[in-house]
């Protein structure tokens, strides 16, 4: 089966190609609010449209002081903040070639994709990530040139000194290098996340990106003077890059998170933002905040309530009259529960969109049952971020929504999602793939198995890859139970395993964050390897356990559970920047212990 993409009714300002959005959006927004940033805690401040242009200009002049040409691949290695966007614009404005590192690479990982996009130069944040670029110098031949952003370090290019460096050029050379630069040109390569091997540098053409950002902001509300965007994901991954191509292309003011994980509640309820892009985890963590360490009595009329919420939002999104029986809790729930909840958000929030990973379809009809409509979406690096998503207008819980449009989707005959649309990229920096990523007719083959419905909505059963076949024939999709078992609030991550094996077991890390203020609460030990051995603990995990089981069909079932004594992390390798689990990772790190439970 095939399916039509949605219908597109949004406006734009960006050209045909990216290379001169920066001033296409000053022309168009001048002295409205591009970015607010902190300064200090709880304290923000602001820069105009207008300020991004000359702060783009002075960089992009700059960079052309470095003899920067046409094509060249430049890296950015660095956190997201203004400067990020500053940078990258800059880069593209001069018809170079932006390449995305990830802050939290280390320097092993930064050689990777520095090296094998050739790049000729790099941006680095501060002196700590030029250090990182100095551990590996030896490894990179065509690196000519080092920038750094904030402070100085010894050979690199500070920020005053490159300014200096454009200060004598006329800024129309700079706009005529960004009107040469045609949609067919390379805009980015993005490596990705490493679930499957090395990081592969998807080629992405400024085409693919003006074709993504059009169909995105039709469905997207980040137009006008009251769009707000908050942002906290790495601007190295595709996901965060296009919600703020977007909020440029629509003029919305973008908040810059302060860089403290611990801080992005604290910020939303500051800053109110209207759109938050987020990873599932970030909600998962809210969700938990509101309704997690409650009772479980308590629990249960909460998520009644989010229920009658949920079938009195979508009358009204129907446009049918709400039944007095139904109007007058769903009243009463609005003050005991719906104000609060989003009141977690800054209490403004029209649009929150989760994706780069699954996410529990109970924790979706919460939040909007709520009043905070988080929506569901899909894509690939390989598809300029986004393929599909779901819309408060266009939902249906549990899929990843209709196509974007100007996108079409099947499925191929074993199952396979495939994608087409102008948004598919151009193929993976210097090799071939025979395997996911492949085109075929203009087909992506995704990796992904899937399924649509008869209106079009698209369903992800799981990656190929992470099917686990048991040793008995059967097939299982470990998300299913791995989703539910990370709405328990005593659970950080989730790690289904079993392939060859005669049954699944599961592997679950303890979240700190909720489990060590209860332990204190009851004068247990604060130490999270103590906390996964203790009776009390290993208990609360079996029954979430046992719950979860009970959804699934006996084949499915984990018959036993491994509690590691520390979470995965990205610095230990078990997680990519978006927080996704490298599955091969877990399983090889931790065979022994897997090993242990079939022999047990």
């Amino acid at each position: 089966m095939s399916t039509s993409p949605q219908t597109s009714t949004g406006t734009s300002v960006v050209g045909d190609t990216v290379a001169d959005l920066a001033f296409r959006a000053a022309d168009a927004f001048g002295g409205h609010a591009f970015a607010k940033h902190q300064t200090a805690p709880e304290q923000w401040a602001e820069r105009t449209y207008r300020q991004l242009a000359d702060d783009v200009t002075d960089f992009g002049l700059g960079l052309l002081g470095l003899d920067i040409r046409p094509g060249d691949r430049v890296s950015v290695l660095g956190s997201t903040r203004p400067l990020w966007t500053i940078a990258h614009l800059g880069i593209v404005a001069t018809g170079a070639v932006h390449v995305s590192v990830y802050p939290t690479n280390s320097p092993e990982e930064c050689a990777w994709v520095v090296g094998d996009s050739g790049s000729t130069g790099i941006v680095c944040e501060d002196a700590a990530q030029v250090a990182k670029i100095d551990a590996v110098r030896d490894q990179l031949p065509d690196l000519r040139w080092i920038v750094v952003l904030e402070g100085e370090a010894e050979g690199a290019t500070s920020l005053e000194e490159l300014r200096a460096l454009g200060a004598g050029r006329d800024a129309q050379e700079l706009r005529d290098r960004a009107a040469a630069v045609r949609p067919e040109d390379p805009y980015v390569f993005m490596y990705t996340s490493g679930t499957t091997g090395p990081p592969k540098g998807c080629v992405l053409s400024h085409g693919n990106y003006r074709f993504i950002i059009a169909a995105s902001s039709a469905l997207t509300p980040l137009n006008g003077d009251e769009a707000v965007l908050y942002l906290f994901l790495p601007l190295a991954h595709a996901f965060a890059l296009l919600f703020q191509l977007c909020a440029l292309d629509g003029g919305a003011t973008i908040v810059y998170w302060g860089g403290d994980p611990a801080r992005i509640v604290p910020e939303l309820i500051q800053t109110a933002p209207t759109v938050l892009p987020s990873v599932p985890r970030i909600f998962e963590k809210i969700y938990t905040l509101a309704v997690g360490s409650k009772p479980a009595e308590e629990q249960e009329r909460m998520l009644g309530a989010a229920r009658l919420g949920v079938r009195v939002r979508e009358l009204r999104q129907r446009g049918e009259p709400v039944p007095p029986e139904l109007q007058g809790p769903f009243d009463q729930a609005e003050e005991a529960l719906y104000k609060n909840v989003r009141s977690l958000f800054g209490g403004r929030l029209t649009r929150a969109v989760t994706g780069a990973a699954p996410i529990a379809k109970e924790i979706l009809e919460f939040f909007y049952g709520c009043g905070v409509p988080v929506m569901e979406g899909y894509g690939m690096t390989e598809t300029a971020t986004g393929a599909s998503v779901n819309t408060p207008e266009d939902h249906r819980f549990g899929s990843v929504g209709r196509p974007l449009p100007g996108v079409e989707a099947r499925i191929a005959d074993d199952g396979e999602l495939l994608i087409r649309g102008g948004n598919v990229f151009q193929g993976y920096h210097g090799m071939e793939d025979a395997s996911f990523g492949a085109i075929e007719g203009g087909w992506l083959h995704t990796g992904d198995l899937g399924s649509i419905d008869g209106d079009g909505y698209v369903f992800i059963v799981g990656r190929k890859k992470d099917i686990i076949i048991t040793a008995g024939g059967k097939n299982l999709t470990p998300a299913n139970l791995e989703n539910d078992l990370k709405r328990s609030p005593w659970i950080s991550q989730a790690v289904m395993h079993g392939d060859r094996r005669p049954y699944p077991v599961v592997l679950v890390t303890l979240d700190a964050e909720t489990l060590v203020p209860w332990a204190a609460s009851r004068g247990l030990p604060d130490d999270l390897a103590e906390l996964s051995r203790h009776p009390e603990v290993v208990a609360m995990i079996q029954a979430d356990v046992d719950a979860a089981n009970a959804r699934l069909a006996p084949v499915e079932q984990v018959k036993k559970v491994l509690i590691l004594d520390r979470d995965l992390t990205q610095e230990t390798g078990e997680l990519t920047p978006t927080l996704k689990v490298k599955r091969a990772v877990v399983n090889e790190r931790f065979a022994d212990q897997l090993d242990a439970l079939y022999a047990s």
